[in-house]
C-alpha cells in the first residue's frame, strides 16, 4: 500500500484502559503477513498510558482517534466512518492474531465472491479445561444455518473479515446494547449473504479478569434474548424457514440454559433474574418450574430452601 491509496483492509480497534496489553495487540497486527492494511485505533476515554503507548508506534499504517468515554460500540461505530478499506477486521486492544489471519480470510473471500463474511477458528486464553482449548466452529453454510446462527453469537469479534460495505448497510453496532451487540450485527450482516470458513485457529481471546462485558451473565442472557427476538421480528422470512414454534423454542433454550448454568453454579442472584424474566416471557418448561418458582420467593427464603438441596443433575 502506498501513502495515497486505499487500503484493502481496515483493521478496527477500540481502546479503553487497555496499557497492559494494547502492546501486544499491536504487534499482531504489524506482524501480519497480509500488509495492505490501515489500523484505525480509537482511544475511549482512557485513564491510564493507553494512548501513549499507541501513539509511540510510529507506523504510518496506523492511526489514532480520541474521544470522551461512550463505550466499545460507539468507538467501532467511529472507526467505522473513518475506515478507508473495503474490508473489516476487528481487534480488541487486549486480545491478538497469528500472523496469517488477514491473508487466510482474505483469500477465503476472494475464492468466495458472493460472501460477506470469512470466520475462522480462535482459542479463549486464559479460561480452564475445554473452554480454554483451541475451536474450530462448524461450516454454518449448511441447510441449518438459520439455526446454528440463532443459536448464539457464532463467532468473538476478532474472527471475523466482512466486507465494509455490509458493515455499513446494517447500521454498524447498536449503541443501546450493553453485550451482543456484536451477534447483532453478524445476524443483520449474515442475512445479506453468504458466509465462508477458514478451519484453522487464528484469533485469541484474553480472559483476564479486568471487567469485559461477557463477565455479567444476567446481562448477557437478557441482550441476547433482545437481540434474537428484534432480529426475527425484523426478518420474518427467517423464523418461515426455520418454522416460528422452532424459531421461538430455540431462543428460548439458550435463555434456559444460561439461567440454568447461573442456579447450577450457585450464582442465585442471577439465577432469580433470569428465572423471572424467563417466566415473564414464556421460555419456561412445567419440569422447570420446580427451580422457578422459588425464585419468586424473598432472597433469604430461597437460599435456605436450596442449602444442601437441588444439586445439579450428574
Amino acid at each position: 500500500m502506498n501513502g495515497t491509496s486505499a487500503p484493502a483492509i481496515s483493521v478496527l480497534m477500540p481502546c479503553y484502559n487497555c496499557g497492559a496489553h494494547v502492546a501486544e495487540a499491536l504487534q499482531s497486527v504489524l506482524a501480519q503477513t497480509f500488509d495492505d492494511w490501515e489500523l484505525v485505533v480509537v482511544d475511549d476515554g482512557s485513564r491510564d498510558d493507553s494512548a501513549a503507548r499507541i501513539a509511540a508506534c510510529e507506523d504510518p499504517r496506523i492511526r489514532l482517534l480520541r474521544q470522551d468515554n461512550a463505550g466499545v460500540s460507539a468507538a467501532r461505530n467511529r472507526a467505522i466512518a473513518a475506515a478507508r478499506g473495503a474490508r473489516l477486521a476487528f481487534l480488541d486492544a487486549d486480545d491478538w492474531w497469528a500472523p496469517t489471519l488477514l491473508e487466510r480470510l482474505s483469500a477465503a473471500l476472494d475464492a468466495a465472491p458472493g460472501a460477506l463474511i470469512a470466520y475462522c477458528g480462535w482459542q479463549n486464553v486464559g479460561l480452564p479445561g475445554k473452554a480454554g482449548e483451541p475451536y474450530v466452529p462448524p461450516d454454518y453454510e449448511t441447510d441449518d444455518r438459520d439455526a446454528h446462527l440463532l443459536t448464539a453469537c457464532p463467532w468473538p469479534i476478532h474472527a471475523v473479515l466482512v466486507k465494509t460495505r455490509a458493515v455499513r448497510e446494517a447500521g454498524g453496532f447498536d449503541e443501546t446494547l450493553a453485550t451482543s451487540e456484536d451477534y447483532a450485527l453478524w445476524l443483520e450482516v449474515a442475512a445479506r449473504g453468504r458466509l465462508v470458513r477458514v478451519p484453522e485457529v487464528l484469533a485469541f481471546y484474553r480472559h483476564h479478569g479486568g471487567g469485559q462485558a461477557t463477565a455479567d451473565r444476567t446481562r448477557l442472557a437478557r441482550d441476547q434474548y433482545r437481540v434474537q427476538t428484534a432480529f426475527l421480528a425484523r426478518h420474518p422470512e427467517v423464523a418461515e424457514r426455520l418454522g416460528r414454534r422452532r424459531a421461538r423454542g430455540i431462543i428460548c433454550a439458550g435463555l434456559r440454559r444460561r439461567t440454568y448454568e447461573a442456579y447450577w453454579e450457585r450464582d442465585l442472584d442471577a439465577a432469580r433474574d433470569l428465572f423471572r424474566f424467563a417466566l415473564a416471557r414464556g421460555c419456561l418448561r412445567p419440569a422447570d418450574l420446580r427451580h422457578a418458582l422459588p425464585a419468586l420467593l424473598p432472597r433469604p427464603l430461597h437460599a435456605r430452601l436450596l442449602a444442601g438441596r437441588d444439586r445439579r443433575p450428574a
